[in-house]
């Protein structure tokens, strides 16, 4: 099959278009709003900060910090994505097979029902605990039995995982629904209103995530072989794979618990850059890190302008792009069966 950036030289090509588009996404995601903002005033806003200009206020408390964060949980969604459909060799797999949502979503409805938190700081750190711990518990369900961890039964564990969290907060939520109205909005996924503040805590761990995603692209094309083969080119398959499991937790883990529920990019994201690139992981990741932080600014930009004066939510945004593509990816794999 012919990949639009099958040669060495086209890749390289194609990641300066990605970082190119990072650009212009990001730099769109600034001056794109309700108050219109142009080029200019955002250069000013950094050579001649006013204190006095309401375009550069808003330019510093909130939309570089939006921009920022979209780009982040962008880029870490779709490596995430990319490591989950690799891990489980499963073309539909997204950080919520993992439960990473539900776990999240269910962890920060139990805090507000039972201890009354209310602020988006404390809603990050509990809902990044509910995402790691419904991760270890989908990933040593699926590794129970003679068989180890295997593509099916973690996709089984993941799904299981998912249920049980999304029952149990549909629950809490008939329970004490009045007092979640705070939460709501962060349910659905969104940058809205989150600051650097929120994201500097994680930014470490999600940094460190990256890198060890590029370096393991060499042994995620070893082990998307099959795990015999794997083993027999001499592999340490379960130290690989649990390395994965391990990024994942974190880009997939505190890209929800900064900005909710936001789903579809990690689906989405690797397939497109398998269009473009193959099945090269070692290619594939640095392409879903520049081309998933735009996806996501691009759909953050669409959400101010569907309901102006109000926003819809990234999460909703997201749904709706990413929806119609599951959808065609599932009757396309039943048509191959």
């Amino acid at each position: 099959m012919t990949y639009l950036f099958s040669r060495t030289s086209s890749r390289w090509l194609g990641l300066i278009i990605g970082i190119l588009l990072l650009i212009a996404s990001f730099t769109s995601s600034i001056v794109f709003g309700q108050t219109p903002i142009t080029f200019n005033t955002v250069m000013e806003t950094f050579w001649s900060f006013d204190e006095n200009s309401t375009e550069h206020i808003i330019i510093t408390t909130t939309r570089i910090s939006r921009a920022v964060i979209a780009t982040v949980i962008g880029s870490s969604l779709a490596v995430a994505g990319a490591l989950m459909q690799a891990l489980t060799r499963n073309p539909l797999a997204s950080p919520s097979i993992f439960g990473i949502n539900a776990g999240a979503v269910f962890f920060v409805v139990l805090a507000v029902t039972f201890f009354s938190f209310s602020s988006l700081t404390q809603y990050m750190w509990i809902a990044f605990l509910g995402a790691g711990v419904a991760a270890i518990m989908v990933y040593l369900l699926g590794s129970f039995g003679r068989d180890g961890l295997s593509p099916i039964k973690i996709v089984l564990a993941g799904a299981a995982i998912t249920a049980l969290f999304v029952s149990l907060t549909q629950g809490l939520l008939v329970i004490n629904g009045q007092n979640l109205e705070g939460v709501l909005f962060w349910l659905a996924g969104s940058v809205a209103g989150r600051t650097l503040d929120m994201l500097v805590p994680i930014l470490p761990f999600m940094i460190g995530g990256w890198l060890v995603a590029l370096f393991l692209g060499h042994s995620v094309n070893i082990l998307t072989l099959g795990e015999d083969v794997a083993k027999g080119l001499g592999q340490r398959t379960i130290l690989v794979k649990t390395l994965m499991a391990i990024v994942i937790i974190i880009l997939a883990g505190g890209s929800v618990a900064v900005g909710g529920s936001i789903g579809f990019i990690g689906l989405i994201t690797p397939h497109i850059v398998r269009g473009l690139v193959g099945s090269d992981y070692r290619w594939i990741l640095p392409y879903c890190a520049l081309y998933g932080a735009s996806l996501l600014l691009l759909a953050d930009i669409a959400a101010r302008f569907i309901m102006m004066p109000q926003e819809v939510p990234i999460g909703v945004m997201t749904a709706l792009i990413g929806t119609p593509f599951f959808i065609y990816l599932a009757r396309r794999g039943f048509s191959k069966e």
